[in-house]
């Protein structure tokens, strides 16, 4: 059963965590208790349930800043009596601004429907049940745990454009979201079975102090790094992406841009980087040429589009083309820039996303052709359309131009 570690700043920190995780699962509880109860009942169980979440978030910073250690590593969570090593949970400061990212992100778009979206209880069962499994695999510091809590991701956002896609080809975009979601999570895996066997452990912690033979790292770092690449998506990796996000619904879009799309990054950075090092130095030329064609590639590619949602599906593979090139970088600027890059990014394309959406409700129409004169039916709408896509450009100061500086810093070093 959970058991609390320590509390910080008077507030017990593993509590705050532990109801993070709780509150999603207790919500998904009452749904299915409520399942008769009018449809408007539904969207404010959800609407009030994502918002205390995101006020729970709100308060980490402060127990995390209280801390000396830098990680407020705070829940046991024994999954069986006879369980060797309980999996632990906790936050430090590569997660904890994900976790703020993924309660604003769930409770906008629970915000953006409404009691009359179809299927209303379906829907918020599908966010809240992604909200879980996106929290825990941020909090997660288990490989097994993480595996578990990544794959679990796949089935609310399989529903969300299978059963909420806006045109005809959401069955097949769909079920290439899960085709090469399983592909790639068949070599992490059999990867962690490996692990698990080489070493007794699957601990976060404990694998950091084993020092694997060189053999093993590049095995291992090469694998996980397919898995992780086909959800970043990595060229030539991507094919998935943009159909997905032509046909998923807004809340579908938003979710695969601010949050899903994280998961591979956040997984290169919190295990392979540090728990294969020799791997992460033998790769680092072919991860960052590829990286690079991928920038290339999708920039010209987006050149030719005249859907927005493709626009912005491939500037968004562009976008985690350069965090990975500012990862490999190795320097702290470097590696400063993509966290940033990646959490702008984040904000970022979720509201392009909204904005775009917006429009297709009004028109049932995303081609750049039809949208002359729309700044004088909505301003507003415009004036939020383009703030952010300046801030998509990198334009200064917009959050996107630090997290863009700041890698460009981190590579120059390397450019000699």
């Amino acid at each position: 059963m959970p058991t609390l570690l320590f509390s910080v700043a008077g507030v017990p920190s593993a509590t705050l965590l532990l109801a993070l995780l709780a509150l999603p699962l207790l919500t998904l509880t009452l749904l299915r208790a409520g399942r008769g109860w009018h449809r408007s009942v539904h969207y404010q169980i959800g609407l009030v349930s994502t918002g205390l979440s995101l006020l729970l978030a709100l308060r980490l910073p402060r127990a995390f800043c209280s801390t000396s250690s830098g990680r407020v590593e705070t829940v046991r969570v024994v999954l069986a009596p006879s369980a060797v090593t309980p999996i632990r949970l906790g936050i430090d400061g590569i997660s904890l601004p994900f976790i703020l990212l993924t309660n604003l992100t769930i409770y906008l778009c629970v915000l953006s429907l409404n009691s009359s979206t179809p299927r209303i209880l379906e829907a918020v069962v599908a966010l809240v049940a992604l909200q879980f499994g996106v929290l825990a695999t941020f909090l997660a510091l288990d490989l097994l745990a993480f595996f578990i809590c990544f794959e679990r991701t796949l089935i609310p956002i399989f529903f969300l454009v299978l059963l909420w896609g806006s045109r005809e080809r959401r069955i097949r975009a769909s079920y290439r979201i899960a085709i090469y979601t399983l592909l790639g999570s068949i070599f992490r895996f059999f990867n962690l079975l490996y692990l698990s066997a080489k070493t007794g452990t699957t601990d976060y912690d404990l694998l950091l102090q084993l020092s694997l033979h060189e053999e093993d790292q590049r095995f291992l770092w090469g694998t996980f790094f397919i898995a992780f690449a086909a959800k970043i998506p990595l060229v030539p990796l991507h094919l998935w992406l943009p159909e997905a996000h032509v046909e998923a619904p807004t809340v579908g879009s938003v979710l695969l841009a601010a949050l899903l799309l994280k998961l591979g990054t956040y997984g290169i950075v919190r295990f392979s980087l540090p728990l294969f090092p020799e791997g992460t130095v033998y790769f680092a030329p072919i991860v960052t040429t590829l990286a690079i064609v991928g920038v290339i590639y999708t920039a010209l590619t987006a050149r030719r589009q005249v859907d927005l949602k493709k626009i912005i599906a491939y500037s968004s593979v562009g976008h985690r083309n350069v965090v990975l090139i500012g990862r490999r970088a190795g320097t702290s600027e470097g590696l400063q820039g993509a966290l940033f890059q990646r959490i702008s990014h984040g904000i970022v394309s979720g509201a392009l996303f909204f904005a775009v959406g917006s429009i297709y409700e009004r028109y049932g129409v995303r081609s750049l052709h039809y949208f002359g004169g729309l700044a004088h039916l909505y301003p507003l709408l415009t004036i939020v359309f383009v703030t952010f896509s300046l801030a998509n450009l990198g334009l200064p100061p917009t959050s996107s131009f630090v997290g863009e500086f700041l890698i460009l810093l981190g590579i120059l070093p390397h450019s000699g």
